[in-house]
């Protein structure tokens, strides 16, 4: 007579098997349940006047009208006050330069703060100690005098 071929063993890890599927599908079907039961918290949060959150809606008489054409949605203009205040140009020294190089620093004469130079963003050849105005833009390590022209 012919032997079944599923050993005991097999059947003890198909039991195994069957069981952990088991075990894992109820754990899922209670993780369900929690979830919809830890959701009836507030369902909706509100933002009040002062910027605090609130389960109460805002009272509509509290409400601020305002006028479309009073929304800018830009940098704020520049008045000539602001103009003559915010002077682009520079003054300051050249503290050093290797002309061989092509590069150099300038010290600004209000704040004494260093600036790189290159000679790409030189109008006049300069040397060290001279006396010099010039425009800052942002490098890629900082800020950059440029348009450097002698005094």
């Amino acid at each position: 007579m012919a032997r079944s071929q599923q050993s005991y063993n097999k059947k003890e890890n198909e039991k195994k098997r069957k069981k952990k599927r088991e075990d894992k599908q109820k754990k899922k079907e209670e993780r369900k349940l929690q979830a919809k039961e830890k959701s009836s918290g507030i369902e909706f949060a509100y933002v009040d006047q002062f910027g605090n959150l609130s389960d109460t809606p805002p009272d509509p008489s509290d409400k601020i009208k305002i006028k479309a054409e009073n929304i800018e949605i830009s940098v704020p203009k520049m008045s000539d006050e602001d103009r003559v205040a915010f002077d682009p140009v520079r003054n300051g020294k050249v503290s050093f330069f290797d002309s061989s190089k092509g590069f150099g620093f300038i010290i600004d004469s209000e704040n004494s703060e260093k600036y790189f130079t290159h000679v790409s963003g030189l109008i006049d050849t300069i040397e060290e100690n001279d006396e010099v105005t010039f425009e800052l833009e942002k490098g890629m390590k900082g800020m950059n005098a440029v348009k450097v022209k002698l005094k």
